[in-house]
């Protein structure tokens, strides 16, 4: 994703606390031709799996993950951050530390959208210190469904996030891989991997 890695190196920018802001592309604005040209790619890439489902984490994963889905042809759930009062119980729970918000973010996800049976690829944002997609593995382990891969948009390879995942032996791509980062030199970007 040639025009994913460019826009991050026209972009990016490098905030305080190892954070990449990429809000005019993923995070608070989208580009629907990117957006789209991701679900393809992910599509592309996962199809062979033949998923069922594609599962994200509201907010900044719903955008790709729709993509993803709408190409394959599957619905798309995403875990709520805030339990509304129309989630039937059994409800998968977890939780994960982000630094975007600062402290713990509870996950929530119903059993009504998810369970035995279902064949999962997980499409999200970032891939950094795998915390959040592990909490989001966890939720699929229990919930009885299948997880066949992890799809992410980009990815903090200096976080080592993809080899504290390595235990889930599934298949992760991301589209674009940031090398290193810092406020003083910017941004180094590749093609995903």
């Amino acid at each position: 994703m040639q025009a994913l890695v460019d826009a991050i190196r026209q972009q990016g920018e490098v905030l305080p606390g190892g954070i990449l802001k990429v809000d005019g592309l993923v995070n608070h604005q989208l580009l629907p031709h990117l957006t789209r040209e991701m679900g393809e790619v992910f599509a592309a890439h996962f199809a062979p799996l033949n998923p069922g489902k594609i599962v994200t984490i509201e907010v900044s994963g719903i955008a790709p993950a729709i993509a993803t889905a709408m190409v394959l042809g599957v619905p798309m759930v995403y875990a709520r951050k805030k339990k509304p009062v129309t989630m039937k119980e059994p409800a998968f729970t977890a939780q994960s530390v982000s630094r975007t918000k600062g402290g713990v973010v509870d996950l929530f996800i119903s059993s009504e959208f998810l369970g035995a049976g279902d064949r999962v690829v997980v499409i999200d944002d970032f891939l950094a210190s795998g915390g959040t997609l592990r909490a989001l593995a966890g939720m699929i382990e229990v919930s009885g469904a299948e997880l066949l891969g992890i799809g992410c948009v980009v990815e903090k390879q200096f976080e080592a996030g993809r080899a504290k995942l390595a235990d889930l032996n599934v298949p992760i791509h991301t589209l674009a891989n940031i090398v290193r980062m810092s406020e003083a030199d910017g941004i180094e970007v590749e093609a995903g991997r």
